[in-house]
């Protein structure tokens, strides 16, 4: 098993991004989509929790065939999809508990993802500290202005040096940012990777930890971009926005699903319910027309700082 932890800091608060999470988990799952391939949610509904509260699971299929790596087809079924089940109770969240992220033919493979959203700069040290603790993990900050993304899935438009947003006055992002920006905000998400077959555990942990990390940086970096499309948007309009965009997602995909019922049980204003799960990223040998890269645009590499710190959760190793 290989264990990360990622932060990925925004110019929002904690309260800002509840909405635009939904928002831009539902506008890219969309974009994504296409007939037979996309994400296909299953349930979308009020979950009690006796520790968390009130909060919404979702229970989404992600259907990848065409789009995985050239490597990746060669050992994979035609039809072939990963079961992401997520427990939300904002601003904490797990995906998922026990078998979370899981392929429908590898009962092998599993991602757990626990996620912490606060009011900083990313500098809460040993966040998901607890009694638990077996050993050490990476800990990688990621810069949504400067950490590289794959070519194939940049746009200009979206990138948050040259975006400003006109609501909020947000933006363009500059060097150091993270020092100064306010107001500002930070995703924790612990990653644990699984992958029980002998002579490809660490090549396909090492490879799904580069994709996470993408789906990351790429989806932290589109809610930033649109945030004057959700920016003021209430609760009960983006549950409606999301409801309508799954729907449709749903029918561009293809597929027979149930009718999807999106609601929120009444919480205390410190608990809000909101989807985990990072926008899935296509991972295509090809990109999307509307990914396509500009033709030139100056470019800086940087590795993620990184250090270590004590990790594993029992019940994540136990699986």
């Amino acid at each position: 098993m290989l264990i990360k932890e990622y932060r990925i800091c925004m110019p929002l608060t904690t309260e800002e991004y509840r909405v635009g999470q939904l928002y831009t988990i539902s506008k890219h799952s969309h974009q994504e989509s296409e007939k037979g391939e996309g994400v296909e949610v299953v349930k979308n509904e009020p979950h009690e929790d006796p520790i968390h509260g009130p909060g919404q699971f979702t229970e989404k299929r992600v259907h990848l065939s065409s789009k995985l790596p050239s490597w990746a087809r060669a050992v994979t079924p035609r039809i072939f999809y990963i079961t992401e089940k997520a427990w939300n109770y904002y601003p904490y969240t797990i995906t998922a508990d026990g078998c979370s992220l899981q392929c429908s033919f590898l009962p092998k493979f599993s991602i757990y993802i626990e996620t912490k959203y606060e009011d900083n700069c990313g500098d809460s040290e040993n966040i998901f500290r607890s009694d638990k603790i077996l050993g050490d993990h990476e800990v990688s900050f990621l810069d949504i202005a400067f950490d590289e993304i794959p070519e194939r899935y940049y746009r200009s438009l979206e990138d948050p040096r040259f975006f400003s947003s006109a609501k909020t006055g947000r933006g363009p992002l500059r060097e150091g940012w993270r020092q100064h920006t306010k107001p500002i905000m930070c995703s924790y998400k612990l990653v644990s990777v699984k992958f029980e077959v002998w002579g490809l555990q660490t090549r396909v942990e090492q490879f799904v930890h580069k994709v996470i990390r993408d789906i990351l940086l790429i989806g932290h970096r589109q809610a930033f971009a649109w945030v004057d499309e959700w920016c003021g948007m209430t609760m009960e309009e983006v549950r409606r926005y999301e409801r309508e965009t799954q729907e449709a997602t749903n029918e561009l995909i293809g597929l027979v699903a149930p009718t999807i019922s999106v609601s929120e049980v009444g919480q205390p204003t410190a608990t809000h319910s909101a989807p985990a799960s990072a926008p899935s990223t296509p991972l295509s040998d090809e990109a999307p027309d509307f990914l396509a890269p500009p033709k030139t645009r100056p470019r800086k590499k940087s590795a993620p700082e990184t250090l270590t710190l004590p990790a594993l959760r029992e019940r994540a190793s136990a699986e």
